[in-house]
C-alpha cells in the first residue's frame, strides 16, 4: 500500500489532525493510555511562492506553508480507574542545532500558569485546587543523538534516597510539577527494526521503504497491529491528496534552501577558522622572529663587550 512519507511536516501535520489517529500514536509511545486529547498547535509558517500557491486548489490557497510543533493537553487512564492530565510536547527536528528550541519551548510550558488542571479535595468550598500539570516530551529526530542501535529512549526522573540509594516508587506532585518525562525517537535507527509493536508502528518512518518517489512510502498494511491501521489509512489519504504532494514539494524546496544556508554557514566557519590558523602561525612566526632576533642582538653585545675587552688589555700592554 502506498501512504505519504510522514517524515514531511506537513504529512505528520495532517496524520495528526485527525484525533482518534493522534491518541493512539501518542498512547503507543507513551505506553498509557490516553482518553482525550485537546490539540494546540504552535505554528510557524514558511514562504510559497506565488506559481505553488496557484496549483493549490480549494480553501487551502495562501502563501504561507504552515508546519507546527504539537501541544497537547491530555487525559490519561492510570491504573485502579484513576486519572491524571498531562501537557504533551511534541516536536520534529531534522537538525541537531534545535535542542536550544526545544530548551525554549520546555521552559515556555513550565511558565505558562494556563497549564494546571483542577483536581478534587480542594479547600476553597466549591472550587477545586489548582494543580500543575506534568510535562511530556515526545521528540522525533531526522539525525542520531549519539545512542546508535536504540531507536526509541525514554528518559524518567528516578527518585532515590540520597544515602542509601534506595530507589523510590510511587507518585508525587511536587516531583512531578517540576520534572518532565521524555521519549526520544531516532528516526534514522528505524531501519528493519520491529522488535515490538512501537517499532512497527513507528516503521512508518523508515526512509527505506520509500518509493522512488519520495514523497511516497510503500508499506503492507497487514504487518501492523490492527490497532494502528488508522493511522496506516491516514497516511494512505494523504498520498492521495494533491494539496499534500504539492505541499510536499514546498518542503523539499524550503529545506534544500535551509541546508544550503547551513552549509554556507558552515563553510564561513571553516573559513574563519582557517583565517584564526594563518593569523596564529603569522603571530608564532613573528614572535619566533622576534626572539631570533634578540637573540642575535644578545650575540652581538656579547661580542661587543669582548671586543672592548681586548681593546683594553692591548691598551694597557702598550703602555
Amino acid at each position: 500500500m502506498n501512504i505519504a512519507n510522514p517524515i514531511y511536516d506537513t504529512v505528520f501535520k495532517f496524520m495528526m489532525e485527525d484525533e482518534r489517529v493522534a491518541k493512539s500514536f501518542i498512547s503507543a509511545i507513551i505506553g498509557e493510555k490516553v482518553l482525550d486529547l485537546g490539540f494546540s498547535a504552535q505554528e510557524r509558517t514558511v514562504y510559497v511562492p506565488k506559481e505553488k500557491v496557484e496549483a493549490l486548489e480549494g480553501e487551502q490557497k495562501e502563501e504561507f506553508l504552515t508546519v507546527c510543533r504539537f501541544d497537547f493537553s491530555a487525559k490519561i487512564e492510570l491504573p485502579d480507574n484513576r486519572f491524571k492530565t498531562v501537557m504533551i510536547e511534541l516536536q520534529k527536528a531534522k537538525f541537531s542545532s534545535d535542542i536550544m528550541r526545544f530548551r525554549r519551548y520546555v521552559g515556555a510550558h513550565y511558565q505558562n500558569e494556563s497549564n494546571v488542571y483542577k483536581a478534587d479535595g480542594g479547600s476553597d468550598g466549591d472550587n477545586n485546587e489548582v494543580k500543575p500539570r506534568q510535562i511530556y516530551c515526545i521528540f522525533l529526530l531526522g539525525y542520531d543523538f549519539g545512542m546508535p542501535g536504540h531507536p526509541v529512549v525514554q528518559v524518567d526522573s528516578t527518585v532515590r534516597d540520597r544515602t542509601t540509594s534506595e530507589v523510590l516508587s510511587g507518585t508525587n506532585e511536587f516531583i512531578e510539577g517540576l520534572h518532565h518525562r521524555s521519549w526520544i525517537v531516532q528516526l534514522d535507527q528505524l531501519k528493519r527494526r520491529r522488535r515490538d509493536d512501537l517499532e512497527m508502528l513507528l516503521s512508518i518512518f523508515d526512509q527505506e521503504n520509500r518509493t522512488q518517489d519520495h514523497h511516497i512510502m510503500n508499506v503492507d498494511e497487514s504487518t501492523f497491529p490492527e490497532a494502528y491501521r488508522a493511522i496506516i489509512r491516514r497516511l494512505r489519504m494523504a498520498s492521495e491528496s494533491k494539496n499534500v504532494r504539492i505541499e510536499m514539494e514546498m518542503e523539499d524546496d524550503y529545506w534544500k534552501g535551509l541546508q544550503e544556508r547551513e552549509r554556507l554557514i558552515a563553510r564561513q566557519k571553516k573559513a574563519l577558522i582557517d583565517k584564526d590558523k594563518i593569523i596564529a602561525g603569522k603571530d608564532k612566526a613573528l614572535e619566533e622572529q622576534k626572539q631570533a632576533i634578540a637573540g642575535k642582538d644578545k650575540t652581538l653585545e656579547e661580542q661587543n663587550k669582548i671586543i672592548e675587552a681586548l681593546k683594553r688589555k692591548l691598551g694597557n700592554s702598550q703602555s
